[in-house]
């Protein structure tokens, strides 16, 4: 080595250790490096990045090598005659061997001094970054390529030191591969419990507290109790918030049992905001979550909150769409719950009744097919006998006593029982105060009884009243869906009567919902 290779060695081990020693990086080194030398010994930004990682020519090719070998491709020729061509600027590395340079200083071309992107088209997890106060004696970088680098956030700098420890630790190896004897020293053991105590952080910032999930879970169960009475795009906003909050949870590595509560309370969350969309008349989108749900709850094994989800969205098919899907989707929820008691072992034949309903009118066999629906209902009375008293007070994510009435009356109209359905749906009508959803799905249905039976005036009257008793919020296109279907069956059966334009009218009246109604959460 030449006297003027050696003072620009020697000037360079002086500054990386004092970099080192600060706690710096190694591509912010290796800037500083380059400007201290550069001047006086003519020192390319390359270069400056083999220095700032203290490694010997030989030790860059080993790793170039061992890359290429780690991708399956032919061992390079490169040498030290050509990676000192290109130290000194005589020469400019092709594509790909810029591309593998990158990787074993973990930079981006820019900082070994060349123009243009990188061939591979992304990062090399690049730790380098000049911050200001970064250098020593108090100077700041103000380089073009300082401040082409500071793009990382604190975040990136932790990510940095991670990869130094890292490189440390494989120039470790190279050394050993190559049968070189290697000490361990103080900079291997700093990396090895480095790395150790970054697990460590992980580990702890990664994990939810159970307070924290516990809270999470209570703010569920709130939003299913608030679901019968709160406005629904006002109850959709506040759930997808505490949504997001769980989905970001999820994305960082949990406990086993933390995660499964996370993924449980994704798929309760994912089933609300299906049910919203429901009531708001987006089957698509409802849908979409109700798919989102089904993959939450795989994840737990649980039986009974699979059969939950899938129950749930088998609503979508049997407002929106074929109420034979929606007959196969309760069976599937039926045959997933098998025989644990459970709010889907109830809902599950509800469904298969309310759609072998909608089917009896266009088929031949009806009386068969009354028969049929009759025990599901009979099956649903059973099951609900079964659930637990919790379920049976859950309005959202069980099933109850009030439900169970409703439903079955819905069925009961649509088989045209109107005598008993009257009965049943004045029953839960009664304990529906204060829910106006479904007390106006069950006017609704009661107005269906009147018409039916021949009076169409009073089947308009009562939809009227039931539209004019809740607020403009809570018509939602499911409701108004219900009236149009009314309307449609007294202008088939009767024409044009008097009230008719009258619930056209009030049916029209639907709130102009502005954004901000729902600005701050319930």
């Amino acid at each position: 080595m030449s006297g003027r290779q050696h003072k620009e060695t020697e000037t360079a081990r002086r500054v990386r250790a004092k970099g080192l020693a600060a706690g710096r990086s190694l591509a912010s080194i290796a800037e500083e490096i380059f400007e201290t030398c550069a001047p006086t010994f003519g020192t390319t930004r390359i270069k400056a990045h083999r220095l700032s990682n203290g490694i010997a020519l030989a030790d860059v090719i080993e790793q170039v090598r061992a890359l290429f070998e780690r991708d399956g491709k032919a061992i390079p020729g490169i040498g030290e005659t050509l990676l000192s061509a290109y130290e000194s600027g005589l020469k400019r590395p092709g594509p790909e061997y810029l591309h593998y340079l990158c990787c074993v200083y973990r930079v981006e071309p820019v900082a070994l001094g060349y123009d243009g992107p990188c061939i591979c088209g992304h990062g090399h997890r690049m730790p380098g970054v000049v911050r200001g106060g970064d250098l020593q004696d108090g100077r700041s970088d103000t380089s073009p390529v300082a401040r082409e680098l500071l793009i990382l956030s604190d975040d990136g700098e932790s990510a940095a030191r991670g990869e130094e420890d890292e490189n440390v630790l494989r120039r470790t190896l190279l050394k050993l591969l190559a049968g070189t004897s290697v000490s361990l020293d103080g900079q291997v053991l700093g990396a090895v419990e480095n790395i150790r105590r970054r697990m460590d952080d992980t580990m702890v910032s990664a994990t939810v507290s159970p307070a924290m999930l516990d809270q999470w879970e209570e703010s569920t169960i709130g939003f299913g109790r608030q679901y019968m009475n709160t406005p629904p795009l006002r109850l959709l906003c506040d759930v997808l918030l505490e949504f997001a909050a769980v989905r970001k949870a999820m994305e960082r590595r949990q406990p086993v049992d933390l995660q499964e509560r996370l993924c449980r309370m994704a798929a309760q969350l994912s089933g609300l905001c299906g049910m919203i969309m429901i009531d708001l008349g987006d089957h698509r989108m409802a849908r979409s979550f109700f798919r989102t749900g089904r993959t939450a709850a795989d994840e737990t094994g649980d039986r009974a909150l699979r059969a939950w989800v899938v129950a749930r969205e088998a609503l979508v098919p049997l407002y929106y769409g074929d109420p034979r899907e929606a007959l196969t989707l309760a069976k599937k929820s039926r045959d997933m719950a098998g025989q644990t008691p459970c709010a889907a072992k109830t809902m599950a034949p509800v469904v298969e009744a309310r759609a072998l309903a909608m089917l009896a009118g266009s088929n031949g066999q009806k009386k068969d097919v009354v028969e049929q629906a009759k025990r599901a209902l009979a099956r649903a009375r059973t099951a609900f006998s079964q659930m637990v008293p919790s379920e049976q007070e859950d309005t959202a994510f069980g099933y109850t006593e009030r439900q169970l009435y409703f439903y079955q009356g819905d069925v009961l109209v649509r088989l045209g029982e109107t005598l008993e359905a009257d009965v049943v749906l004045e029953q839960a009508l009664g304990q529906y105060e204060g829910e106006p959803l479904d007390q106006t799905l069950i006017r609704l249905d009661l107005a269906q009884c009147r018409l039916i039976e021949g009076d169409p005036e009073e089947a308009v009257t009562l939809a009227v009243n039931a539209l004019e008793l809740i607020d403009k919020t809570h018509r939602t296109e499911l409701v108004i869906g219900r009236v149009n279907e009314l309307i449609n069956g007294v202008v088939g059966r009767h024409g044009e009567i008097k009230g008719l334009d009258r619930l056209r009218t009030v049916a029209l009246e639907r709130a102009q919902l502005d954004i901000g109604d729902f600005v701050g959460g319930a």
